[in-house]
């Protein structure tokens, strides 16, 4: 979590909370889904979540699976930012 903690990372993260739509949303992130690699991941991570298999993953998503495998040791050895939001998107 220290690596993250940039100004940069921090600019970026203050202009993500001025976002109040999902257009908005659409219109800012179009630069880092262009690509659907934070797209991807954020699948991943969901499926993940909920218990999928690597093959259940990688076939719907498409990811590899080394990316899989980097998604999945973030879910279970990092700070736990994942489950926060996928706690509070289940309200």
């Amino acid at each position: 979590s220290k690596k993250i903690k940039t100004e940069a990372a921090k600019r970026l993260f203050q202009a993500v909370l001025t976002l109040e739509t999902e257009e908005e949303c659409f219109t800012f992130f179009e630069i880092f889904v262009g690509k659907e690699l934070l797209a991807q991941r954020f699948e991943v991570a969901s499926m993940l979540y909920d218990k999928h298999t690597y093959l259940e993953v990688a076939d719907k998503t498409g990811a590899s699976t080394a990316t899989i495998s980097r998604v999945n040791r973030s879910l279970n050895y990092g700070s736990d930012g994942y489950d926060m939001v996928f706690k509070r998107m289940k309200k």
